[in-house]
């Protein structure tokens, strides 16, 4: 196993230099003077010169890069220069919210998809199935925006029984603050449960005409034990590449979700960033980001091995 991850280990550094190549790249090679951009109606001569300096915008591309990387390696991801705060500090503020809204998108997710895949899979072809199946593609073709909108009408502005926006801290009061992240929570998830139980339920279905499970149901076995313990665990591993690829997602692609409901997360950081040219919280953010999914992307990796011994040894 400790083989398995310092393989896996080797083979993330070159994808994160490549992470942070392409980030360093987005304020690098825009069109015109980086200085101007950022610095927008202050464009002074001496302005301009000093940012210029500071940034060292006046060095080989190469150079830059190398100053830039060895900052980042540092834990220096810059500072912005409208508010003077730096990237690790805004996005200290904002990662909470970010968090705690994609876990709870993805464990709803998950509470739906999930049961809803064994019990369609149990029954492959019969009028549940086809109901939740076609079910599923209408909610995969409504976009989380008008799912937003139906959500605050129905729940807050007719029932009032949650609110609409805001944002409470979860260490301040936490049922509060659970009752702020319901709706755009939920607006995520009804998004997520579709591509879940598709997955798993194609998965199921196929474990399912395994030999082991007919020799399974031969011994007479319960069919609970055979759907929980038998079948689940070897068709769990597309789940699993499913649900990190939408943490990483969740992670920084929220924007949208979070503007609505009006959440001081990430998302609404890198809306901000843009509107107000703040490059340098761009970019910091970006490259955070990022580097989250190629983490998160690293630990479905080490699943993928918890679940299948053949993957570690590499017989898979």
């Amino acid at each position: 196993m400790l083989n398995f991850v310092a393989r896996r280990l080797l083979a993330m550094l070159p994808v994160l230099l490549a992470v942070s190549l392409l980030t360093f790249l987005i304020a690098s090679l825009l069109p015109g003077d980086l200085a101007l951009v950022i610095l927008g109606d202050q464009a002074t001569p001496e302005n301009v010169a000093a940012l210029r300096r500071d940034m060292g915008l006046d060095q080989p591309l190469w150079w830059r890069y190398l100053s830039w990387l060895g900052h980042v390696l540092q834990g220096d991801l810059g500072r912005s220069y409208r508010t003077g705060q730096t990237v690790l500090q805004a996005v200290a503020e904002r990662i909470p919210v970010s968090l705690q809204l994609m876990l709870m998108a993805e464990f709803i997710g998950l509470l739906i998809g999930v049961p809803v895949a064994i019990a369609c899979a149990a029954r492959a072809g019969g009028a549940f199935d086809r109901f939740m199946t076609g079910s599923a593609f209408a909610m995969l073709s409504m976009p989380s925006f008008l799912t937003a909108i139906l959500l605050i009408y129905l729940f807050a502005v007719e029932l009032r029984w949650l609110p609409a926006t805001g944002y409470v801290p979860f260490t301040e009061e936490p049922l509060a603050s659970l009752r702020f992240f319901v709706l755009p929570a939920l607006t995520l998830a009804l998004a997520e449960w579709p591509g879940i139980m598709r997955v798993l339920r194609s998965d199921m279905i196929a474990t399912l005409q395994e030999d082991y499970i007919a020799l399974a149901k031969a011994k007479g076995l319960k069919p609970s034990r055979i759907l929980f313990v038998h079948a689940l665990k070897p068709s769990s591993l597309t789940l699993v590449t499913v649900t990190g690829i939408n943490i990483g997602r969740l992670l920084g692609g929220t924007l949208i979700v979070e503007s609505i409901f009006a959440l001081p997360g990430i998302g609404r950081l890198l809306v901000g960033a843009i509107y107000t040219r703040d490059l340098v919280i761009l970019q910091g953010v970006v490259l955070l980001v990022a580097c989250g999914f190629v983490i998160v992307n690293f630990i479905v990796d080490m699943l993928y091995a918890v679940l299948d011994p053949r993957i570690r040894h590499g017989h898979a």
